[in-house]
């Protein structure tokens, strides 16, 4: 076995299925992570903010192509060519329970847990002709995907014992305060308000509103090139850009809150006020230094950093510690200087397709 995955979520999972369709078999692939159900992270997170449908559009799926998306698969179940006109004109949303069922048949179909093993990998080092890792095997390439550092938390309000996180489970009280601009504060506002709540929005800056997490144009080769040409520190600067907090276009958000103005109901305010509850929708820790294995990873092969990203070559690999022999890369929002939407469905299946192509020129060397 010389191929080996670190990180068991969505990331990894999609990876994998792209590793497969390529003729790699289960035997071929070790997977370490702490859980054998790739969703079983994002599905705590999305029950918590109540998450009904997909920001993703058709092709937000794990399959190793980005066709077939989502919409074929829901036209068969609703007997209907809606999905397929709304997914057309990118306005098709599978639900979340769309969502979960398709990740659950590519689990079933795809030999997962016959590659699965119950690790938490804690070192990466290299060796000649690949990577240890953590005394449980030399592997020739190995993709990286440990998902996000963890929960990102407003210092001032880490001991209020009113507050709790978007992504941990909740109720809400009579009177809300949502501190955050994303999609996760947006969807927290109108949770609280049918809840009965009166809610307040804290935010830095006004959200950008837009259909997915980046513009569109850099889910595309054409539209990463100009990003890929960028020297370091203009690549970081437009990254943060990039990364605003956003939230889609729509009568979705726009007719509820509208409605809880009118009834005074809703308004925006520069700081947390005396609301009985404040909701940090803040997302996530951003940087290498907040994951232990990629701050080892960093400090012990030396590794070049912008910024709390590691620098990667276009196609989501370590340049340094990736040669005509082994192959190190990164997936998920560790990759983001690759591919900015790093952390979508479509970012993980971009960074498995370029580590495929390095293994495959490897091995017909």
């Amino acid at each position: 076995m010389s191929i080996a995955i670190v990180g068991s979520g969505l990331a990894g999972f999609t990876a994998y299925q792209v590793l497969r369709r390529a003729g790699l078999e289960p035997g071929e692939i070790v997977v370490f992570g702490t859980d054998d159900d790739p969703a079983a992270v994002w599905r705590k997170r999305a029950a918590a903010i109540r998450q009904r449908e997909m920001r993703s559009e058709s092709d937000g799926h794990c399959r190793p192509a980005t066709f077939p998306g989502l919409a074929f698969s829901s036209v068969r179940r609703r007997r209907s060519l809606r999905p397929l006109v709304e997914s057309a004109c990118d306005r098709y949303h599978p639900t979340v329970e769309e969502f979960l069922a398709h990740v659950e048949r590519r689990r079933e179909r795809s030999g997962w847990e016959r590659s699965v093993r119950s690790a938490r990998i804690e070192r990466i080092a290299a060796v000649d002709g690949g990577f240890e890792l953590d005394g449980r095997g030399r592997f020739a390439h190995v993709l990286v995907a440990p998902g996000h550092p963890g929960l990102a938390w407003p210092e001032e309000l880490r001991d209020d014992p009113r507050a709790v996180h978007a992504y941990e489970p909740h109720e809400y009280a009579a009177t809300v305060t949502v501190v955050g601009a994303g999609l996760a504060a947006a969807t927290e506002w109108l949770n609280a308000l049918e809840a009965g709540a009166e809610v307040v929005s804290v935010r830095r800056h006004e959200p950008r509103r837009m259909p997915l997490n980046v513009p569109r144009e850099y889910f595309s080769r054409r539209g990463l090139a100009g990003f890929h040409r960028l020297a370091d520190g203009e690549h970081a600067a437009h990254l943060r850009e990039l990364l605003t907090p956003s939230y889609p276009l729509g009568q979705r958000f726009d007719e509820p809150l509208e409605r809880a103005v009118r009834e005074g109901r809703f308004r925006v305010e520069q700081s947390v006020n005396g609301s009985a509850q404040v909701i940090c929708a803040t997302g996530f820790l951003r940087g290498f230094e907040h994951d232990p294995l990629l701050a080892r990873l960093v400090a012990e092969h030396g590794l070049p950093t912008v910024d709390g990203w590691i620098v990667l070559a276009p196609d989501g690999a370590v340049a340094s510690l990736s040669d005509d022999t082994r192959t190190l890369a990164l997936a998920g929002a560790a990759s983001q200087w690759a591919f900015p939407a790093a952390d979508t469905l479509a970012g993980a299946r971009y960074v498995a397709h370029g580590f495929l192509r390095r293994i495959t020129s490897c091995r017909t060397r």
